[in-house]
């Protein structure tokens, strides 16, 4: 993102579950687009390191993901031969520190010295620990300036099992060689909102408790649980998505403007939102916080199963598949103006957006008949699946008598740029190589971020659900959401990219 960090000539990745869902689906697709983009160092080699794995079975692996997940589709076959030609592999037992002397002779026999050593733990939170003591074993983790190690979320299921996490990477490593990836924040459209925000003398002024209502953030889901079941079932909507990209979209929405473009003054104004946020009461959980289990319903024609009725749940599961929570941030810009965070699966579309919805005229001159306040004005960043900026207001429609209408001034990505946007894991991992910090999560800001959802991760734990599964696939979430925000005085609107479609 930052493109004054020099970018290193020689790279070693080393992907430890290199053979797992994650390499599959996301970093393999990824690595190949930056490798035919010319966005790879000169000297890039990757090392798949598993307890099963040859370079012919990973190169196969890898290959099988870029067919089925990347936005380009199949490869070319020179194209791929290229990339093919820098994967090799590494068998060993990641419980076993005797093991990685094996991978440290593989790397120091690969040629040039690496400016970057990048340990990237594709695998469950509970091998962290057994990797980094490893790596450590064998004295990988020594250069604070050469060797990185990424993690991804679930970083924990709670404060505690956070920190226990941290503990265990930080005792080897620096918190400045800990990468932790929320995809989320490598989305154009996400890093788009510090551009619009601090670039333009248009919105800042007006970007406050004055002139803002209330900011809503959506990011719904028309899937089920799918093939993760396991994990989410444990998981559930609150730990999955509000914990991480919910509350980095809020930050990004209600920071300070930085003084400078750098990861560590971005990520400390991002921190003072989520400390300057009113603690949720844990004996008034439910007036912050609702959650949701999706029945059966239909969706796009289709019959779907209820989430108790998937395979891998239990019958009786008291797992969210929604959740909303209303924040208030407790400082000079935003005193009062509620901030409402909504997420849920199996829900009317796939879609993600912020709404920023701006106070009504103080004084209304128009005849009540024009139907000045039929739609609000409000501004709304559209992440996926459209990536833009529309700014909705009022105007007069033509002809007698007086009509006013809501209209649109639209941005559009692909229409603007006539390109499509890098994927997010695209962006990340060409920063990771870059050792740009700025769109990864630094630990403070994960503990922060439990610390404020804990009242009602403990006290959904305490009582379960008496009326799951309580919203129907197809719908917008339990009725529950509703009574949230009208408690206000507000409503959830339908998102933009939907409103064509169904009626607001």
């Amino acid at each position: 993102m930052n493109h004054n960090h020099p970018f290193p000539e020689h790279v070693q990745f080393v992907l430890f579950g290199a053979m797992g869902d994650l390499a599959w689906r996301l970093i393999g697709p990824a690595l190949f687009n930056l490798h035919l983009d010319g966005q790879l160092p000169s000297g890039f080699s990757l090392i798949g390191v598993d307890r099963d794995v040859s370079a012919d079975a990973l190169r196969e692996r890898l290959r099988d993901g870029v067919e089925r997940f990347s936005r380009r589709g199949a490869p070319d076959g020179e194209a791929w031969t290229a990339f093919a030609a820098r994967l090799g592999a590494c068998s060993i037992d990641l419980g076993d520190v005797g093991h990685y002397q094996q991978l440290k002779s593989q790397l120091s026999g690969d040629g040039a010295t690496a400016d970057a050593q990048i340990f990237y733990l594709a695998i469950p939170p509970s091998l962290f620990g057994a990797v980094a003591d490893g790596l450590a074993h064998v004295g990988l983790h020594r250069e604070r300036s050469r060797a990185r190690i990424v993690v991804e979320k679930p970083l924990g299921d709670s404060l505690a099992a956070f920190q226990a996490i941290d503990r265990t990477l930080r005792a080897h490593f620096h918190e400045n060689q800990i990468y932790r990836m929320d995809h989320f924040l490598g989305k154009e459209t996400v890093q788009n909102i510090l551009a619009l925000r601090f670039a333009n003398p248009i919105f800042e002024p007006v970007w406050n408790r004055r002139y803002i209502d209330h900011v809503t953030v959506t990011v719904a889901e028309d899937i089920g649980v799918g093939h993760r079941a396991g994990y989410y079932e444990h998981a559930g909507a609150l730990r999955d998505m509000v914990q991480n990209h919910l509350l980095q979209l809020m930050c990004l929405v209600a920071m300070e403007a930085p003084v400078a473009y750098d990861a560590d003054d971005i990520r400390n104004k991002k921190l003072d939102v989520l400390r300057a946020c009113r603690p949720i009461p844990a004996d008034n959980v439910t007036a912050f916080a609702v959650r949701g289990q999706y029945a059966a319903g239909w969706l796009e024609g289709e019959h779907v199963p209820g989430y108790r009725e998937e395979p891998g749940i239990d019958a009786r599961s008291n797992t969210e598949t929604y959740a909303a929570i209303k924040l208030l941030v407790d400082n000079w810009r935003w005193q009062d103006v509620p901030f409402y965070l909504r997420t849920g699966k199996r829900m009317t579309a796939a879609v993600s957006e912020i709404s920023i919805r701006f106070r009504d005229v103080p004084h209304n001159a128009f005849p009540a008949a024009t139907g000045l306040n039929a739609q609000p004005v409000r501004l709304v960043i559209q992440i996926q699946p459209e990536e833009g900026i529309i700014l909705k207001f009022m105007a007069k429609e033509p002809g007698n008598p007086l009509r006013l209408g809501p209209v649109d001034m639209r941005f559009s990505y692909q229409e603007a740029f006539g390109k499509s946007s890098p994927g997010a894991y695209e962006t990340l991992l060409r920063d990771l190589m870059l050792a740009d910090a700025t769109l990864f999560m630094r630990a403070d800001q994960v503990e922060a971020a439990w610390g404020l959802l804990m009242p009602v991760v403990d006290a959904w734990a305490a009582n379960p659900a008496p009326d799951f599964p309580n919203y129907p696939a197809g719908s917008w979430g339990p009725e529950a959401a509703e009574r949230l925000i009208a408690r206000d005085g507000r409503a959830w609107l339908t998102p933009s990219q939907l409103a064509g479609k169904k009626n607001e």
